[in-house]
């Protein structure tokens, strides 16, 4: 094995466990919304600066090891998306302090119903961001495209959920105030489907060499319906959020 290629194993390790950190973030914020619980948002938005600061040293890394060894076709491509996916991972981040943000806000205000679309629209968002970072791991370009292809799902179900919202206002105006609170968790958990495809669509360009930003899929070369991703047939009702 070449110091290159121990380089970038290093790298992968450290891309993995920030990938960790952030989807175990997104959980507890999601929870501290579902529960109104104000300690659990504050560790969300505490860990939102140890997400930072990985961030900075997996770019640190990658700049260290384009310097030093001067990688060229599928290292360079794959140091380049890299730097590209720690930065969607470390604004997924963000979102999930925002989201911590808005429950601490919720602790304040008197109790609404939290719509049951919150979490379905959270698990299918966990879950595209769970095939995404696992397209990353393989280097597969296969799950890559079927994240693509769940994106016309997500915006679907933000739409259910803020259709929701709107008949909780139509009952409820009195409490507006935490309604609305709740309007904006729902477009951060939208934004964040909308990082997970963006790194999607890096994996692509690390493992093809494709660039196919603002390009929608058609369904081909492996993608999947987003009823197979997300497991639609299923009847239990179940499942954790994310």
């Amino acid at each position: 094995m070449t110091h290159l290629q121990r380089e970038i194993d290093r790298l992968k390790r450290k891309v993995l466990a920030l990938g960790a950190l952030v989807e175990d973030n997104l959980r507890s914020a999601f929870q501290a919304i579902e529960q109104r619980d104000p300690a659990k948002a504050r560790r969300v938005i505490a860990t939102d600066a140890m997400i930072d600061q990985n961030e900075v040293d997996v770019e640190e890394e990658c700049l260290k090891i384009l310097a030093l060894y001067q990688p060229v076709a599928g290292d360079l491509r794959f140091l380049v998306a890299v730097i590209k996916i720690t930065s969607e991972l470390e604004r997924i981040g963000d979102l999930g302090s925002n989201i911590a943000e808005r429950a601490l806000q919720l602790v304040d205000e008197h109790p609404v119903p939290v719509p049951s679309g919150f979490a379905v629209m959270a698990d299918r968002t966990g879950t595209i961001l769970e095939k995404a970072l696992d397209a990353l791991v393989r280097q597969d370009a296969t799950t890559a495209r079927q994240v693509l292809a769940a994106d016309d799902e997500i915006d679907a179900l933000y739409a259910e959920l803020i259709d929701e919202l709107k008949a909780i206002i139509r009952a409820d105006l009195e409490h507006l105030d935490a309604i609305v609170l709740l309007f904006s968790v729902a477009r951060y958990l939208e934004r964040l489907a909308d990082h997970a495809t963006n790194i999607a669509e890096d994996v692509l360009f690390m493992v093809d060499g494709d660039i196919c930003r603002h390009q929608t899929p058609n369904g081909e070369d492996g993608a999947c319906t987003p009823d197979e991703l997300f497991h639609f047939g299923d009847t239990d009702g179940g499942g954790d959020v994310f």
